[in-house]
């Protein structure tokens, strides 16, 4: 009797044990990034099962609605709904950018040129901007990151540099863009067409945008001592803020900026953001890019 009651408790020690040790010890650490869509059912790879592998979930009811296209088949992600691209248009024989946000599609090089020949927007002609590319250019294929098309013939030599130094601009925002190949001739990149950046270039705000302080303004400069100013003047040409900041590079060579300014103002209003270089010479304003925006309150 007594053999038997130390075999009866010891089985529940082995269990209790076994359990413990296949606890082990606890662990902590990084469990690594989430997978992007939830592991699916699939019959082994090494023989065909043409009979689906049951899962756990419920089959959905059915519905007339098709299935919604933006989503992504390898990470599970949504693609987003909008895609905002850069244009580069012309003012005063220069290039100078803005921005478009436009349903999302797969052919962005091809949304890119047509919004390009659109023309600018009010608010962007208001500032000077305009286009001399036609409707109608088409890129006929991308290989190797070289962007392959034709861009129409233009009596002025200068006006003709300026379409394609706006092609090409605008296309090698693009990741898959390196180069444009154009009517055959050997590739070129944005380096080609420098020359025809003015010394600043604001990237953002756009003309028009409405913008809340504080301002982050963006843009590359090549000027002296990489020294960037920026001022806000309100619906009455008043200024209501100022700030300056330094490019990565300058004089003689362009550089990136950011220039974070602030102001105060009770109602929503017109406005200009001015973005200038302060004379060697005599300290004026010079090499000035008048964005017009919208003010916001604040302050």
């Amino acid at each position: 009797m007594r053999r038997r009651g130390r075999v009866g408790l010891g089985v529940p020690m082995l269990v209790v044990t076994l359990l413990l040790g296949g606890c082990g010890t606890p662990r902590s650490g990084d469990l690594g990034p989430a997978p992007a869509a939830p592991p699916t059912s699939a019959a082994p790879t090494d023989r065909p099962d043409p009979t689906p592998t049951p899962t756990a979930a419920p089959t959905p009811p059915p519905t007339d609605r098709p299935p919604r296209p933006s989503a992504s088949a390898s990470t599970g992600e949504r693609r987003p709904d909008t895609v905002t691209i850069e244009l580069w248009y012309v003012r005063a024989g220069l290039l100078v950018p803005t921005r478009r946000t436009r349903p999302t599609t797969v052919a962005t090089s091809q949304l890119a040129l047509t919004e390009l020949a659109a023309g600018p927007a009010p608010a962007e002609a208001a500032a000077g901007m305009t286009t001399l590319l036609p409707a109608g250019v088409e890129v006929t294929r991308i290989v190797d990151g070289v962007a392959t098309l034709r861009v129409p013939a233009a009596d002025d030599p200068g006006q003709r540099r300026l379409r394609e130094a706006q092609v090409v601009w605008t296309l090698t925002q693009f990741p898959t863009v390196r180069q444009v190949r154009l009517d055959g001739a050997a590739p070129v990149d944005r380096a080609d067409y420098a020359d025809l950046l003015p010394p600043i270039v604001v990237t953002g705000p756009i003309p028009g945008e409405r913008v809340a302080t504080p301002l982050v303004v963006t843009g590359t400069a090549n000027v002296f001592e990489a020294t960037v100013s920026v001022r806000v003047l309100d619906a009455a040409g008043r200024q209501v803020a100022a700030g300056f900041g330094t490019a990565s590079c300058g004089s003689g060579c362009r550089g990136g900026y950011r220039v974070v300014v602030g102001w105060r103002t009770a109602r929503e209003q017109k406005g200009t953001i001015e973005v200038y270089e302060v004379s060697a010479r005599d300290g004026t304003r010079i090499n000035t890019m008048a964005v017009p925006v919208v003010l916001t309150p604040g302050g």
